[in-house]
């Protein structure tokens, strides 16, 4: 089950850019989860080095929809060129890889033997 899982890591510049990006990739069922972190960025862009606080999505999806997943990402970012990485999930807790992939298909609730969803106690 664990080659099944993919997360997806992309960097926004706001809180609205992060509610749009996530609100679309969870409403078309292109991702279960997804975590955001404030971080500081520094890389060169346009032969100047830049500094800027962003904001990491750590989106967690089915591989079979990562490139959906990653389009989706690419057509709604406001950055001329975004980050969007796809990092393969080695291995995981069966119960959430199959929570994940069950997101991913009907958009329902997942869960099948709990009435809290994972991460939740």
């Amino acid at each position: 089950m664990s080659d099944s899982a993919v997360m997806i890591m992309t960097t926004v510049d706001s809180e609205s850019q992060a509610d749009t990006v996530c609100r679309a990739l969870i409403e078309q069922n292109l991702a279960a989860c997804i975590q955001e972190l404030p971080v500081s960025s520094r890389y060169r862009w346009q032969g100047e080095i830049q500094r800027d606080r962003e904001i990491l999505l750590l989106v967690k999806t089915a591989a079979d929809v990562a490139g959906a997943a990653m389009q989706a990402i690419e057509r709604l970012h406001d950055y001329e060129v975004p980050e969007i990485l796809a990092v393969p999930v080695t291995a995981g807790l069966p119960a959430y890889l199959q929570w994940l992939v069950t997101e991913t298909r009907t958009g329902g609730d997942g869960l099948t033997d709990s009435s809290t969803p994972p991460g939740k106690s």
